[in-house]
């Protein structure tokens, strides 16, 4: 059953495979909860290490962490062999597994630059309105105008900072930058430090090659990224692989159709990325999965219901594994409906109602065949993994973790001189300038205040307030009226102290008028 250039997914009336050739077509995994989607994911994985082909996959419940440990023999695992004719071909084995964690608890931390994840994603992150993402649009074009380097949060906090103090500034520039805008984005970046954001972004960044590793034996390493905490932020989740996608797409070189893929993606819970998001974001993720086949990559979406995937995106979709789905309302059968519609039919199937019959394990499968064209759906019995079912313990996570081959190289965060620490050297800077203009200023009113310079360049002291009498001038009285003889009858009077000399005056001064 084993082969070099094809996967063994199961058995119906006759073996199902998936061709490594067209595995970079995409897929599509989709069903109910419980219906055995992550057993499906792990067997294709499994696949794909054994073809040498690496992995990269979403731990959502922590089942897939047993990749990495060998499986053990049980009834209903055997009985599945014997009944798909692969008893011959079954092996328990262990696969070549790397764990990551965003959080750096239960792996490898996973960072990226500020710069790296781009205003569109930060704002589809941060639920930023067209306003606020104009904004921040801004902001990075500052940044890449002034050379300050975008690293981590507290870079894009102290960059928005500096906006909202030349928003008049910038406004002129680059269009209209509003505070309120502003304050609504520093917020929502308050929102994604609790989610943990802030242990996301920063260095070392994630180097996409250590996601491409094949093991010393010729296997494709399984990166498996420990998500059980991180579906508590499931924007933070789904933005964080839409990233990885993109920088798949940015770094990886155009190799046309290879002879089995560089690396598959597996994006489980897929809805999370397509839930009310913009109409940018959508052509962005339409844009990566129709044109990243060419770098050789495979996407694979996981989710509940073909529905929570957009036509756009469905359409590109052509290798497909569908588990069972309810069909209790309206809504569900219409998915059921439109689940049947999208395969080859076959004349022997009523794909509609073996949809919702489908057991535990069971599956409708369709591939890629020849030149591209999707075979005969099939009601397939899935075949059963070679690694562990279920999770691991917390000591194997650790022995996993010691022994990898990226041990060390993200364990420790570093922090260098990016846009927080410059912009705060410019501040101290303008600090520093306006402390000593003011101290000129304040040096030169007091010169002015203590010395005072006359006409001819001699300074004189200046006690505040000048005391030096000054000569009383001399006032030329105006001539009264009165005569020579009344000034004389005037002295006689002053001279004189008793009554009887007033008396005598006043009678000489009348005699004297009437004479005149």
């Amino acid at each position: 059953m084993l082969d070099t250039d094809r996967i063994f997914i199961g058995g119906s009336d006759k073996a199902e495979y998936l061709s490594l050739k067209l595995a970079n077509r995409h897929g599509l995994i989709t069903g109910a909860t419980g219906t055995g989607k992550t057993v499906s994911l792990q067997i294709l994985a499994e696949g794909f290490s054994n073809a040498g082909v690496p992995v990269f996959c979403a731990d959502v419940k922590g089942d897939l962490a047993g990749l990495a440990e060998s499986g053990e023999e049980k009834d209903f695992l055997e009985k599945r062999a014997r009944q798909i004719g692969f008893e011959e071909d079954y092996l328990y084995e262990a696969f070549p597994t790397v764990f990551w964690d965003l959080f750096g608890e239960k792996g490898h931390p996973i960072r990226a630059t500020v710069s790296e994840m781009g205003p569109l994603l930060l704002a589809r992150l941060m639920d930023l309105n067209a306003t606020q993402e104009g904004v921040l649009n801004v902001a990075f074009e500052l940044a890449d105008d002034e050379g300050l380097l975008l690293l981590d949060l507290k870079d894009l906090q102290s960059l928005l900072a500096h906006v909202a103090e030349r928003a008049s500034e910038l406004s002129r520039v680059y269009g209209n930058v509003s505070k309120a805008s502003v304050g609504a984005i520093q917020r929502q970046l308050l929102v994604l430090e609790r989610q943990g954001g802030e242990a996301f972004f920063g260095e070392p960044a994630l180097d996409i090659r250590d996601m491409m590793r094949v093991s010393r034996d010729g296997r494709g390493v399984i990166s498996v990224l420990a998500a059980d905490k991180l579906m508590g932020a499931p924007r933070l989740y789904a933005t964080f692989l839409l990233w990885m996608l993109s920088e798949l797409f940015e770094e990886l070189p155009e190799v046309g159709d290879p002879e089995k893929p560089r690396l598959v993606f597996f994006f489980d819970e897929a809805h999370l990325l397509f839930d009310e998001a913009p109409k940018a974001l959508l052509e962005k993720v339409e844009q990566v999965v129709r044109l990243i086949r060419s770098k050789g990559v495979g996407v694979y979406f996981v989710t509940q219901n073909p529905m929570d995937v957009p036509d756009s995106v469905l359409a590109q979709l052509g290798n497909r594994v569908q588990h069972a789905l309810r069909a209790y309302t309206p809504r569900e059968q219409k998915a059921v409906r439109t689940a049947a519609e999208t395969f080859r039919p076959n004349p022997d199937l009523d794909v509609a109602q073996v949809i919702t019959e489908l057991g535990v394990g069971e599956a409708l499968v369709s591939t890629l065949e020849a030149k591209g064209i999707p075979s005969i759906v099939q009601r397939t019995l899935v075949r059963p993994p070679s690694s562990r079912l279920g999770p691991i313990t917390d000591d194997e996570r650790r022995a996993v973790i010691a022994d990898s081959p990226v041990a060390h190289l993200y364990d420790e965060t570093i922090d260098r001189v990016s846009a927080f620490e410059v912009l705060q050297q410019r501040a101290a800077e303008a600090a520093r300038m306006e402390e000593r203009q003011q101290q000129r200023e304040e040096q030169q009113v007091a010169r002015r205040g203590t010395t005072r310079r006359t006409r001819s360049g001699f300074s004189l002291p200046d006690f505040g307030r000048d005391d030096t009498p000054t000569p009383r001038r001399r006032t030329t009285r105006r001539s009264r009226s009165d005569s020579v003889v009344e000034t004389a009858a005037k002295s006689v009077a002053r001279s004189v102290g008793s009554a009887l000399g007033r008396a005598l005056v006043r009678g000489i001064l009348g005699s004297l008028k009437r004479g005149f």
